[in-house]
């Protein structure tokens, strides 16, 4: 039995947007800001300054920060759902290409967060035994096994961002065209600001989950302006 989307379920959507909220705040903080939280070492440059962040970060720390981030963006993932049933309402086409790109989103977003994890990891762990080529480790393993899980999500990344602004901006949804402002891609803004404020670890923290931030941005504003429950 196909499911009809042509009457949004708009409790249901309220319900994935709020646990959208939450999961995305477990992915922030509980993921993103555990593992970013340090200050870098002004009198490094290049790559040096940039691992200089995370020299402080425990194994017990970097453990807990993939772990609660795995477990935060695969929820905060599939509450794009209620994205999805939005624009399902209103545009198949539209809708098709939004849940290829969340799929996508699904299956390598987490598992780029923990690469990303594994890298702090494994620098760390070759700085202890020789820190003249921890960089050039650290490099090699990001290029080998990060890299390329995260140039796939990036795609999906894009795709599922472009097809969502471009439904809501084009009125092929319930809500507002103005409403396209609400995706993932606000957390940029998160990172111009914070990078302005300095180095200070809070910012860096919050500068660290920009991804999970600008989910944060698109569930609280969706929900916020939800339509009075009309179709």
């Amino acid at each position: 039995m196909q499911t009809d989307y042509s009457k949004p379920d708009w409790e249901r959507i309220a319900h994935l947007f709020k646990l959208g909220i939450i999961s995305s705040l477990l992915a922030l903080i509980g993921g993103d800001m555990l593992l970013g939280w340090g200050t870098a070492d002004m009198s490094l440059t290049g790559m040096a300054r940039y691992f200089s962040r995370y020299s402080a970060v425990s194994d017990t720390r970097i453990f807990w920060a993939a772990t609660l981030g795995m477990i935060g963006i695969a929820i905060e993932t599939l509450c794009f759902f209620g994205v999805y049933r939005v624009i399902a309402a209103r545009s198949d086409k539209y809708a098709h290409a939004f849940r290829a790109g969340l799929i996508g989103m699904m299956l390598f977003g987490p598992f780029c967060h923990v690469m990303c994890c594994a890298v702090i990891y494994h620098h760390n762990a070759v700085t202890g035994i020789d820190p003249d080529i921890a960089i050039d480790e650290a490099l090699q393993f990001a290029k080998l096994f990060l890299l390329p899980v995260t140039v796939i999500f990036f795609i999906f990344f894009m795709i599922m961002n472009i097809v969502q602004i471009t439904a809501f901006a084009k009125g092929k949804t319930p809500y507002p065209r103005w409403c396209a402002v609400f995706t993932m891609l606000t957390g940029i803004i998160d990172i111009v600001i914070l990078k302005a404020v300095g180095n200070h670890a809070w910012a860096c923290a919050l500068s660290t989950g920009w991804l999970s931030f600008g989910s944060m941005i698109t569930f609280s504003g969706l929900l916020l302006n939800i339509p009075q429950r009309k179709g």
